[in-house]
């Protein structure tokens, strides 16, 4: 079952780079305006801190979603399973709804990972299992290597950056893509053109450019630790952006920015 594309889990609070209270009063505000499904990672270094965020906000196992992440330290037999019991115990759950491989190895040999991920979802550690950071050729690749079915392949996405490649590539292997840079950290703001089109919806600039990202058919994991932003995020299944705004925010992919490089992450891969 794909739950990447069910009700409130199209929207994700992320939980980078949040730490201590700043964390907590953040996931706290997440859950009173309505997002349950939350996303965090062994990179992150805050699971313990959402798994205690989880508990406080004390809502039944099902109606909540958590997805976490493999370090790619941890690509290997030894110390594999281990690091996901780890964050199972920090997250204070018996399993994730998702567990997803952070990144690709840095040798771009998937086949260990992925054998060790499907392995952790045949253990009944995870629901569900997914990667991030995989190129379109990784995904075909990783349709061979394992009979799991991937339920998502989390990637930098936003409308400065095509990536019509790996849409492509969603279609072909059956492996939705999920956002995270949804609003590249704020670069968007500086172009007016996500503001105009919003003053046509009485939406903000940043629900317009989630919106967009929803009609691609990605689900959308954003972070903030303002409330009124956390609720706006939430609140962009009301309006719907029409072919025209579509095509216009398209256009804008050509911007080429990338945030995520090799340069920034050691592990990065060779982009589309």
């Amino acid at each position: 079952m794909n739950i990447y594309f069910q009700g409130t889990n199209q929207r994700t609070f992320g939980t980078f780079p949040l730490t201590g209270d700043e964390l907590r009063n953040a996931m706290m505000h997440a859950g009173e305006v309505g997002y349950r499904s939350f996303d965090t990672a062994q990179l992150y270094e805050n699971e313990a801190e959402t798994g205690e965020a989880l508990a406080d906000l004390g809502f039944a196992r099902d109606e909540i979603c958590v997805t976490t992440k493999v370090h790619p330290d941890n690509f290997n037999k030894e110390t594999f399973l281990p690091s996901v019991e780890e964050s199972l115990k920090k997250l204070k759950l018996d399993f994730v709804d998702v567990l997803l491989l952070h990144w690709p190895p840095a040798d771009g040999d998937i086949t260990l990972s992925l054998t060790l991920l499907e392995q952790a979802h045949k253990a009944g550690y995870a629901r569900n299992i997914g990667v991030s950071n995989y190129t379109a050729q990784m995904m075909r690749d990783a349709t061979k290597i394992i009979e799991t079915p991937l339920v998502t392949n989390q990637v930098e996405f936003h409308p400065l950056l095509n990536q019509d490649i790996l849409l492509a590539a969603a279609t072909e292997t059956g492996i939705p893509l999920s956002s995270y840079c949804s609003v590249a950290r704020g670069e968007v703001f500086k172009h007016p053109i996500f503001a105009e089109i919003g003053a046509g919806y009485d939406k903000t600039a940043a629900q317009v450019v989630l919106r967009w990202i929803l009609q691609k058919g990605v689900s959308i994991n954003t972070m903030s630790t303002k409330r009124a932003n956390i609720e706006a995020n939430f609140n962009v299944m009301d309006f719907s952006l029409s072919s025209i705004d579509m095509a216009r925010i398209d256009a804008m992919t050509q911007t080429g920015f990338r945030i995520v490089t090799s340069e920034l992450v050691p592990w990065a891969p060779e982009w589309d």
